[in-house]
C-alpha cells in the first residue's frame, strides 16, 4: 500500500470582520460558513439555518451593504467585509437601541407569526430599500419603461419580487409586503 503524504496545510486562517459595527478578529476554519461563524462564534442567533442551502433565506444577513445567503458564504472569504445581522439593524447597531423603521413596521403590521423567518425578512428588506433606491431594477420593474435614474418604485409586485428568495413557512406575506411597502412610502 502507497504511502500518503503527510500534508500539514493550514486549516484556520485569521480574519477581520466588522459586525454591526464592531471588528472582530478570529481564527476561523476553513470550512465554516458565515452563518456557523455568526451564531456559534459571535452568538449571534438571529441569523437561521433554515435549508443550508441558500434558497430559504432565513439566513439573510447584509454583506457590505447587500443581501447575502450567510449559509452559502466561507466565513474566511469575508475577511474585511462589513456585516450587518438584524441584532444590529436597530439605531445603536447592537440591538439595544430604537427599532429600524422596518423592525417597527413589521410590528405594526404583525408582518411575523413564528418568528423564524422574520430576521432574514428584515435584512433582506434592507437590501430591497436600497437597491430600489440605487434606481436597481428587478424582473417586476416595467421594461418598456426607461432606465431608471432615480429611485425605483416600490409596488406590491416589485416587493413582493425582490423578497422572492426569502420563505415564510406560516404565509404571513400580505402582512410583511404592507410592512415593506409602509416603510418604502415614508422614505
Amino acid at each position: 500500500m502507497p504511502a500518503v503524504p503527510s500534508s500539514k496545510a493550514p486549516t484556520h486562517s485569521r480574519v477581520t470582520l466588522t459586525v454591526n459595527g464592531a471588528p472582530h478578529t478570529l481564527a476561523v476554519d476553513h470550512r465554516a460558513t458565515l452563518l456557523d461563524l455568526l451564531r456559534e462564534r459571535l452568538g449571534l442567533t438571529g441569523a437561521k439555518k433554515g435549508c443550508d442551502h441558500g434558497q430559504c433565506g432565513a439566513c439573510t444577513v447584509l454583506v457590505d451593504g447587500r443581501r447575502a445567503n450567510s449559509c452559502l458564504l466561507l466565513a474566511v472569504a469575508q475577511d474585511g467585509r462589513d456585516i450587518t445581522t438584524v441584532e444590529g439593524l436597530a439605531a445603536d447597531g447592537d440591538g439595544d437601541g430604537e427599532p429600524h423603521p422596518l423592525q417597527r413596521a413589521f410590528l405594526d403590521r404583525d408582518a411575523f407569526q413564528c418568528g423564524y423567518c422574520t430576521p432574514g425578512q428584515l435584512c433582506s428588506a434592507v437590501g430591497v430599500l436600497d437597491e430600489a433606491a440605487a434606481g436597481h431594477p428587478s424582473y417586476a420593474t416595467d421594461p418598456s419603461a426607461p432606465p431608471a435614474q432615480g429611485p425605483v418604485r416600490l409596488t406590491a409586485d416589485e416587493i413582493r419580487e425582490r423578497l422572492s428568495g426569502n420563505l415564510c413557512r406560516c404565509g404571513a406575506y400580505p402582512n410583511i409586503v404592507a410592512a415593506v411597502e409602509d416603510v418604502s412610502s415614508s422614505t
